[in-house]
């Protein structure tokens, strides 16, 4: 198993380090390739199991299988010689419904199925804060009801469920609920505010904006889960809300995206029942690329209790939100393509085709 990282005082473990195996399910994407470069920083051998193409300059120091993890046999291949398994392949809501059950559910039964063969003692598994749905009690706790929004929310309950049934058979999955979390490599939907703040645009939100909407930086992330892979197995093998610890709200996060443009732009609140449903019609004409869980939870107070997983695991998060949303922003303006043509991508690493809200912004 990993040895636990020098950062983390609070351990206070003084052993040196050793390279442990671990494998990355989704080490090709946005997560993926952050936890890549946070394991290599710490002289661990990462395998990388992917249907994209690893293409980042780390690539000779990674062993990059590339397939599905809906192919057991692959995933069997991929999880041999492993300590650990870090599973964070995903179809994301913008992906077809049957490929969102077949992936997030059926792919994630194949690789804790492969791991279990293979003898792996230890699986974290990256679920998402969306199994709570849109509930009206914050913060959220882990014990709170689980109430999928859309296919992509339902599918991560499924796959939880998947993982303690491998629980009961012995073995140890660390479960973590992340919130939105953002930094290098990220674009997605978070493109669609930095591209207007770069072009000098006013930002809309629907409502007022005094919504208190937790973010995660994805340095953080990493650290949590290297956490789940090191503290005993008694303290990992549970559930755990991840999420920032510093956060305001919604309007002033970010606003400080606009102000570190230099344009002196504003956020602008909308009425949000109207923008609502103008945003559901667009979605349902393929004319927008917000989801009903981005546009819903945007006007709502949404946090977590990230108390358990300090208790337990030991986790103190080092970036506000207003840190990570500008860490991203700086990443962007260094790596976004001048001509702002986008792709229509459905990845956290392609900034997602804004189809009509291109033609909006230019009244911004």
């Amino acid at each position: 198993m990993f040895l636990r990282d020098s950062i983390l005082e609070h351990f206070a473990v003084g052993v040196d380090a050793i390279a442990a195996n671990c494998l990355i399910t989704g080490g090709a994407g946005f997560l993926g390739i952050n936890l890549v470069r946070y394991l290599l920083q710490r002289d661990h051998f990462v395998r990388s199991l992917d249907v994209a193409e690893f293409d980042y300059p780390e690539r000779d120091r990674v062993e990059a299988v590339r397939g599905d993890i809906r192919d057991f046999e692959l995933a069997l291949r991929a999880a041999e010689g492993m300590d650990v398994v870090v599973h964070a392949a995903a179809a994301l809501p913008l992906y077809k419904k049957e490929d969102i059950y077949s992936t997030d559910v059926e792919g994630t039964r194949n690789v804790l199925e492969a791991a279990y063969r293979q003898g792996v003692r230890r699986v974290v598994h990256i679920s998402s804060t969306a199994v709570y749905g849109i509930p009206e009690r914050h913060p959220i706790r882990e014990d709170d009801p689980l109430v999928g929004v859309g296919h992509y929310g339902k599918a991560k309950i499924m796959a939880e469920e998947v993982c303690l049934t491998y629980r009961r058979q012995g073995m140890c999955v660390p479960i973590l609920r992340p919130k939105s979390f953002i930094g290098p490599e990220r674009l997605g939907v978070f493109a669609i505010l930095y591209e207007w703040a770069r072009d000098g645009r006013n930002f809309p939100l629907p409502g007022r904006g005094d919504n208190r909407y937790q973010l995660l930086d994805v340095e953080d992330l990493c650290a949590a889960i290297y956490l789940a892979a090191t503290v005993d197995e008694a303290l990992a093998n549970d559930t755990f809300n991840i999420g920032a610890k510093e956060f305001s709200t919604m309007r002033e996060d970010f606003q400080a995206v606009l102000d570190r443009a230099g344009f002196g732009k504003k956020i602008i609140p909308f009425p949000a029942l109207p923008l609502i449903t103008a945003l559901r019609l667009l979605e349902l004409l393929r004319l927008s690329p917000l989801y009903q869980w981005v546009y819903e939870t945007a006007v709502k107070d949404s946090f977590v209790s990230i108390e358990k997983a300090g208790q337990k695991l030991g986790f103190r998060p080092q970036y506000s939100n207003q840190e990570a949303l500008l860490r991203n922003y700086s990443w962007y303006l260094e790596h976004a393509r001048e001509d702002g043509e986008q792709q229509a991508g459905i990845s956290h690493r392609q900034p997602w085709k804004q189809g009509i809200l291109r033609y909006v912004k230019k009244f911004f």
